[in-house]
C-alpha cells in the first residue's frame, strides 16, 4: 500500500496543473515541496530502476502473478522516468557533469520525456490507485 500512495503522490508532484485545478490552496503545499524536488525526484529514479531490476530478476512470477508484475514493472518504469524528469537537476549534477556523453544523453531523454510529464503523472496517479485499491481488495 505504501508503494501505491509513494506512487499517486509522485504523479501529483509530476502533474501539479491537475491539484492546482482542483485545489487552489495546494500551491502553498507545492511550493514548500520545491526546494526538495530534486533529491525526491533523484530517490525516485534510483527506487524505480532498482524496481525494474527487481521485477525482471522476478520475471517467473509472470506464470502465477501476472497482473501484479505487470503492476510492479508498470509502476518502476513511471517510478524510473518521473524521479528522472523531477530530479534531472541533481542527476546532472551528481552523475551526468562526469562526461560530456553522459551530460548529452541525459538532455536527450529529458527533451524526450519532458512533453510526457503530465500524462506519466497522471498515470501514476492511476497506477498508486490502483495498487491501493487492488492490496486491500486481494491482500
Amino acid at each position: 500500500m505504501v508503494y501505491g500512495i509513494s506512487l499517486a503522490l509522485l504523479g501529483v508532484l509530476a502533474a501539479p496543473s491537475l491539484l492546482l485545478s482542483k485545489k487552489p490552496n495546494a500551491k502553498e503545499l507545492l511550493d514548500k515541496i520545491t526546494p526538495f524536488q530534486g533529491w525526491i525526484g533523484l530517490a525516485f529514479c534510483f527506487w524505480g530502476v532498482w524496481g525494474i531490476i527487481q521485477s525482471v530478476l522476478n520475471i517467473g512470477m509472470m506464470t502465477s502473478h501476472l497482473v501484479w508484475w505487470l503492476s510492479w514493472i508498470g509502476g518502476s518504469v513511471l517510478e524510473a522516468s518521473l524521479g528522472f524528469l523531477l530530479g534531472y537537476g541533481m542527476i546532472n549534477k551528481l552523475l551526468l557533469s562526469k562526461t560530456e556523453e553522459a551530460r548529452e544523453k541525459g538532455a536527450q531523454l529529458l527533451a524526450k520525456l519532458s512533453p510526457l510529464q503530465g500524462r506519466l503523472g497522471l498515470l501514476a496517479i492511476i497506477f498508486g490507485v490502483w495498487t491501493i485499491v487492488a492490496s486491500i481488495l486481494f491482500h
